[in-house]
């Protein structure tokens, strides 16, 4: 009987590879979502206090919103894909080879005594950026004394839309591990 082109070794190699390069980007698509709205927020904030409008304000809550769940999204399936290598991955290549673990980087990491402080710190940062900061132009807008019925109807729903936002940044951070 012929050997096969491909071993079973190499194909779950390659979709190590695979899975990691996947990883990597997200990872860099994440961390620069912090920057673009971090920059967004500047700029609207900027704006409003130049034409003195405070209704301008309004389009940072949309604006988090959006940024924020996609940072959530590509957050989540980059702890996906660890726990996919952690838990599925390896264990079939430590199985397949005989050594006594493949990856040990991906569980290694994870037993750094401050991992939880800086989940809690990530936690809070991620709610700093993408509701506090938004609530806070809110707050800046219904206080400036140029609101409109509509504008605070409006405004409340974003206010919402950011509480909903903070509920799901704490519910995938917890239990911060």
């Amino acid at each position: 009987m012929a050997e096969p082109d491909v071993t079973i070794g190499q194909l779950l190699l390659a979709e190590y590879q695979t899975v990691k390069d996947e990883q990597k980007t997200r990872i860099g698509f994440r961390d620069n979502l912090l920057y673009v709205t971090l920059t967004v927020v500047a700029a609207v904030i900027a704006a409003s206090a130049q034409a003195g409008q405070s209704a301008m304000l309004l389009a940072v809550p949309p604006v988090c919103v959006v940024l924020g769940w996609t940072y959530l999204v590509n957050d989540e399936k980059i702890s996906a894909i660890g726990k996919y290598v952690r838990e599925d991955l390896g264990p079939r290549l430590t199985q397949l080879s005989g050594a006594e673990g493949a990856f040990r980087w991906e569980t290694a990491h994870r037993t750094d005594a401050r991992r939880q402080s800086r989940k809690i710190v990530q936690c809070a940062v991620d709610l700093l950026a993408f509701c506090v900061v938004p609530l806070a132009g809110l707050a800046v807008y219904w206080g400036a004394g140029q609101t409109s019925a509509g504008l605070v109807v409006v405004s409340v729903f974003e206010a919402l839309a950011l509480l909903g936002l903070g509920a799901q940044v704490v519910r995938y951070a917890l239990p911060f591990s």
